[in-house]
């Protein structure tokens, strides 16, 4: 996201306007107030969370005396990670000290140490690295929101599993250290959306074997089926999770909605034309891991008297 340039009080009053103009300019609706002393000189160009909350991390450094680093949640919306259910009203900052944090009304300031390699620059300002800024949203969230965030990081390609064990192995002494290490060690960038992601996490707290994610499946004559979100081998069911919106993205493309629900349900029924017993699941779903294995589990029970054909292989980890 490219940041705004916004104008100070002080630039402006320097310019030959005055406190009464910059107020009725924003009463008009002319220029936005982000915070105090800081305007942007045009309507809100970005109306979602994330563009407000841009607006107001550069209000907010530009504001500051020392050249912060913006972290956490305002890191996420800088490397263009999807912060799902993150509140996004305050700008995080982390100062390289060992204490003076504090949490403000629009601001928190956290006091931790940063190696320079830890440091990047986005739109001109300093701003945590994505494997700091996973390993700090592992070490303070809770694990759902860890996964999210570490997942959407590893699929985009911003960091790597490597990268986040040496960080992690950095950070072995500081508070939060093994919850996130938990979080890290269950992280997989083949997860393509939130509900994926969520959905591995129903399926072991539902007691499911760990199944294989984006597996292609193919027939005794090698034709490809079709790309799966999950796969259970060892009980010849196939997972599919259903977003109210989300349509697979090889069968999309330029199709009319009608025509992808067809095509969806012809590569359904190839799969189980090969004994493969598939199971679909929603939202609801997630918030009830017994239920989700409960489905699984009698969908295996069909699928062990069920002759498989055909073969599959599994999706490499990015």
């Amino acid at each position: 996201m490219d940041a705004p340039h916004l104008i100070s009080r002080r630039q402006a009053l320097a310019s030959g306007m005055s406190d009464r103009e910059l107020q009725r300019r924003c009463e008009s609706g002319q220029w936005r107030r982000i915070r105090p002393g800081r305007y942007l000189d045009a309507p809100e160009p970005d109306p979602t969370p994330e563009g407000r909350h841009i607006l107001l991390a550069v209000a907010t450094c530009d504001a500051m005396s020392v050249e912060p680093v913006l972290s956490h949640c305002s890191a996420l919306v800088f490397h263009g990670i999807p912060t799902w259910t993150i509140p996004l009203d305050r700008v995080h900052l982390t100062q390289g000290r060992i204490n003076g944090g504090r949490i403000q009304k629009q601001l928190v300031v956290h006091a931790a140490h940063l190696e320079p390699d830890e440091i990047t620059i986005v739109n001109d300002l300093r701003v945590t690295t994505p494997p700091r800024t996973v390993l700090d949203i592992a070490r303070s969230m809770d694990f759902e929101q860890a996964v999210v965030i570490g997942d959407n990081a590893l699929r985009m390609g911003l960091t790597t599993t490597n990268e986040l064990r040496a960080h992690l192995e950095r950070a072995r002494q500081r508070r939060g250290a093994r919850k996130a290490a938990h979080a890290i060690a269950f992280l997989d960038g083949r997860s393509e959306s939130i509900g994926e992601s969520l959905s591995r996490i129903a399926i072991q707290r539902g007691g499911l074997p760990a199944p294989e994610l984006q597996a292609r499946v193919f027939t005794d004559e090698e034709a490809c089926v079709g790309r799966v979100d999950f796969l259970f081998a060892e009980l010849g069911v196939i997972g599919e999770f259903d977003e109210a919106v989300e349509y697979r993205s090889e069968l999309r493309g330029a199709h009319l909605p009608e025509q992808v629900v067809i095509a969806e349900k012809n590569r359904e029924d190839q799969l189980r034309s090969l004994g493969w017993m598939v199971v679909r699941w929603t939202w609801t779903d997630l918030n009830d891991p017994t239920r989700l294995a409960r489905k699984v589990h009698a969908a295996a029970a069909i699928a062990a008297r069920t002759r498989r054909s055909g073969s599959w292989i599994p999706s490499p980890k990015p």
